[in-house]
């Protein structure tokens, strides 16, 4: 099972469009997937469901569960005010440590309004993924000015597109051809 997360609780995001693309991307190539948008995260989680409450609240618990069951994740980040949302890190702090992405494979997509495509919330997000042990590609693509790329649903270039396909043929194949995969899930986290 692959996992693509919308990395934010923004409502008509173009990171939930970009989930989308992504979604049909890995479907064509005969992927089982599932979205998990933020925007659906309980209002109150970051009380109700962390900490002294982890595993107390049921929406967030079936949240949990798709995350176990999940062996690949795609990370659809936009950024803001310099780095990834605070919703998302709130969201991997109420996960499970370190079982829930230990030994994972992750791919991250960056977008922005700006021209770095969000590369600071890429490399954010990457050495907090790494802090929980999760195998990150090295191959991020970085979406900028997502809103004069992406209209009615469909990038203006098919560049961004190929990116994205390409990202996701690497997440795919990962473990596969090498047993890197296999070799790195076996060795200690911080």
């Amino acid at each position: 099972m692959i996992t693509i997360i919308s990395g934010t609780n923004r409502g008509s995001s173009f990171s939930r469009v970009v989930a989308e693309i992504y979604l049909e991307i890995l479907q064509e190539k005969g992927q089982i997937c599932q979205i998990i948008d933020l925007v659906d995260l309980p209002q109150d989680f970051i009380f109700s469901a962390l900490f002294e409450n982890t595993g107390e609240h049921p929406v967030f618990n079936e949240i949990q569960k798709k995350i176990n069951e999940s062996e690949k994740f795609v990370f659809v980040v936009p950024e803001y005010n310099g780095s990834f949302p605070g919703v998302l890190k709130a969201f991997l702090d109420g996960l499970e440590f370190p079982g829930s992405l230990q030994g994972k494979t992750g791919a991250l997509v960056g977008l922005a309004s700006g021209h770095m495509g969000g590369a600071l919330a890429l490399s954010h997000l990457t050495d907090v993924l790494h802090y929980m042990g999760m195998l990150v590609l090295p191959i991020k693509p970085r979406l900028p000015r997502i809103g004069k790329i992406l209209i009615d649903r469909k990038f203006a270039d098919e560049i961004y597109s190929d990116l994205l396909v390409n990202q996701a043929e690497m997440l795919i194949n990962w473990g596969q051809v090498s047993g890197a995969s296999s070799q790195l899930t076996n060795s200690p986290t911080h």
